[in-house]
C-alpha cells in the first residue's frame, strides 16, 4: 500500500485514535473516536451511471410488465424517504468519473478524474470504511462490477489509478474488510493478474474465507472469518443474460443475494456495520446504449432496494442511502404514434445488445442477424438495417467505454429506437445533478440539494463518529 496506518493502542477499535498520512506526503493525523448517534448501521446503495430517465423508464417498465412500481419510486410515493438533488462535480471537471465521484463520498474531498481519494498534489485522504473500521464498526462492500473496480475501492483506498484494479485487490488484504464481494476473479488468480501472485491464496493464508462460486455463498455459515467473494472474470453478466442462462445462474449470485448474505454476516457485529451496494452494470450498460442491459440491471438493483429496506424497516437503526454517482448517456423514452407499443417490446427481451453482438461474426449472412435479434429480443430489423449492422463487422472500429471488441454498440441503439422509441443523448457521463434518497434513522440530516462531499460528513454525523 501507499499508505500505512499506525495504531496507538489495541482499543482502537472502540474508542481509540488513528494516525493516518501518506509516507511520500503526509495529511495531517487523523483522531477517529465513537460518540453516541442515531445510526446504527449504513447501506450505502449506488446505482452506477443512474440518469434520471433510466429511474424513470426502469419504473414504467416495472409498472407495466410487472404491474407494480419500483421500490425508489415506490418510497417517493409514500413519503417514507427524503429526497434531494446532487452535485456529482470531481476537482477536475463538472463531469466526474466512478474514481473521483466515490472519493467524494469516500474520503470527503473532491479530487481529480481518475484518483482514488488522492488529491492533485498527492494528498492522501482517509476513505471512509477506514475511519468505521476503526471506530469498531464492521464494514464491507458488494457489487455487480469488479470488487476492485472505482466505485467500491472510492470506499475503501488510496490510488493514484483506479484502473490498477491488480493492486487496488491487494490493498483489500492487510484491511481486513468483513464482506467483499462482486466480481473481478481475474484481479486474485495466479492465471490472470500481471505478477502471477496467487492472490485467493494469499486471502485464504490471512483467515479469509474465500468463495467463488453462488452456491458456496449462499452455503457459507457466518463466522467472524472476513469473507471474499469473486465470482466471475471481470463484471458479473448482465441481469437479463444471466435470467435466461441456467449456467450464469449456478455460477452467479444476483446482486440481491449478495447484499442479503453481507447483511446476514454484518449484522452479527454489535457496534453496527457500514456497507456500500453498487449496481456497477447500468453504468455500463448506459455506456453502450443497451438499454435492455441498463434498465435491467436497474430493476436487479431496485430488487435490491426492497431487500435493503425491509431490513432497514424491521431493524429500526439502519439508514439507508440510494443514489449514483452521475449521470450517463441521458437516455429518455421519447414520442412517437407507437411509442407504448414500442417501449412494451423490452418485456420481450432474452437478451442483451451486448450478447447479441458478441455472437455475431463477419461470416454471419442478413438472415442469420434477423435470426439472432428475434431470438434474443423478440422482432428483427428491416433487412436494409441488418445489413448495415453487419456492414460494421467487416472492420470493427466503434470506440467506447467497455467496448474492448470495438462492437457497433452506438448503430444498433440507433436503429433499435424507431422500434423501441428510446433515445440517447451520449455514450459518456452527463455532468446532471443526480436523484439521492434516504431511508431510517439519520435522513433528517439530508437537506434538498447537497454535493458529494457532503455525504462524507453525513455518515459520520448519523453514526456518531468522529473524526477530525
Amino acid at each position: 500500500m501507499n499508505r500505512k496506518y499506525f495504531f496507538r493502542n489495541s482499543a482502537l477499535a472502540l474508542t481509540g485514535t488513528v494516525l493516518s498520512g501518506n509516507l511520500l506526503g503526509q495529511t495531517p493525523p487523523t483522531q477517529i473516536r465513537r460518540a453516541t448517534g442515531g445510526t446504527k448501521n449504513i447501506i450505502f446503495m449506488v446505482s452506477d451511471g443512474m440518469s434520471t430517465g433510466t429511474l424513470n423508464m426502469a419504473d414504467l417498465l416495472m409498472q407495466r410488465k410487472y404491474g407494480r412500481r419500483s421500490s425508489w419510486l415506490r418510497l417517493y410515493d409514500e413519503q417514507r424517504a427524503v429526497r434531494a438533488l446532487m452535485d456529482t462535480a470531481s476537482a477536475s471537471s463538472l463531469v466526474t468519473d466512478s474514481a473521483a465521484g466515490s472519493s467524494s463520498w469516500g474520503g470527503g474531498v473532491r479530487v481529480p478524474n481518475g484518483k482514488l481519494n488522492v488529491g492533485a498534489n498527492g494528498e492522501h485522504y482517509m476513505p471512509i470504511l477506514q475511519k468505521f473500521k476503526a471506530a469498531g464498526k464492521a464494514v464491507g462492500c458488494v457489487t455487480t462490477v469488479p470488487i476492485g473496480h472505482a466505485t467500491p475501492a472510492g470506499f475503501c483506498i488510496n490510488n493514484d489509478s483506479r484502473g490498477d484494479m491488480d493492486e487496488i485487490s491487494r490493498q483489500y488484504l492487510d484491511l481486513r474488510f468483513d464482506v467483499m464481494l462482486g466480481g473481478g476473479a481475474d484481479n486474485f488468480k495466479a492465471t490472470t493478474r500481471k505478477d502471477k501472485t496467487d492472490l485467493l491464496q494469499q486471502y485464504q493464508k490471512k483467515g479469509y474465507t474465500v468463495v467463488t462460486s453462488r452456491d458456496a455463498l449462499l452455503r457459507q455459515p457466518v463466522t467472524g472469518a472476513p469473507l471474499l467473494g469473486v465470482f466471475h472474470d471481470g463484471a458479473l453478466p448482465y441481469a437479463l443474460d444471466r435470467e435466461h442462462d441456467t449456467a450464469l445462474q449456478q455460477q452467479t449470485p444476483t446482486l440481491a443475494e449478495m447484499t442479503q448474505k453481507a447483511i446476514e454476516k454484518l449484522n452479527t457485529y454489535p457496534n453496527g456495520f457500514v456497507m456500500q451496494v453498487e449496481g456497477g452494470k447500468v453504468d455500463w450498460g448506459a455506456h453502450a446504449n443497451d438499454a435492455a442491459a441498463m434498465l435491467y440491471d436497474q430493476i436487479a438493483f431496485d430488487e435490491t432496494i426492497k431487500a435493503v429496506v425491509d431490513f432497514a424497516e424491521k431493524d429500526g437503526k439502519t439508514l439507508v442511502i440510494i443514489t449514483t454517482d452521475h449521470g450517463n448517456a441521458n437516455p429518455g423514452l421519447f414520442y412517437s404514434n407507437e411509442a407504448n407499443r414500442n417501449f412494451d417490446r423490452l418485456h420481450q427481451f432474452k437478451h442483451t445488445n451486448d450478447w447479441l453482438l458478441n455472437g455475431i461474426n463477419k461470416n454471419f449472412t442478413v438472415a442469420q442477424v434477423l435470426e439472432r435479434m428475434e431470438a434474443a429480443q423478440g422482432f428483427a430489423l428491416k433487412k436494409e438495417d441488418a445489413a448495415l449492422l453487419l456492414k460494421n463487422y467487416a472492420q470493427l472500429d466503434e470506440a467506447g467505454v467497455y467496448n474492448s471488441g470495438h462492437l457497433p454498440f452506438k448503430t444498433l441503439a440507433a436503429l433499435q429506437q424507431s422500434y423501441t422509441s428510446i433515445g440517447w443523448g451520449s455514450m459518456e457521463h452527463s455532468g446532471d445533478y443526480v436523484e439521492l434518497a434516504m431511508f431510517g434513522p439519520g435522513k433528517e440530516l439530508l437537506k434538498p440539494f447537497v454535493k458529494n462531499t457532503d455525504l462524507h460528513q453525513l455518515m459520520l454525523q448519523a453514526t456518531g463518529v468522529i473524526a477530525g
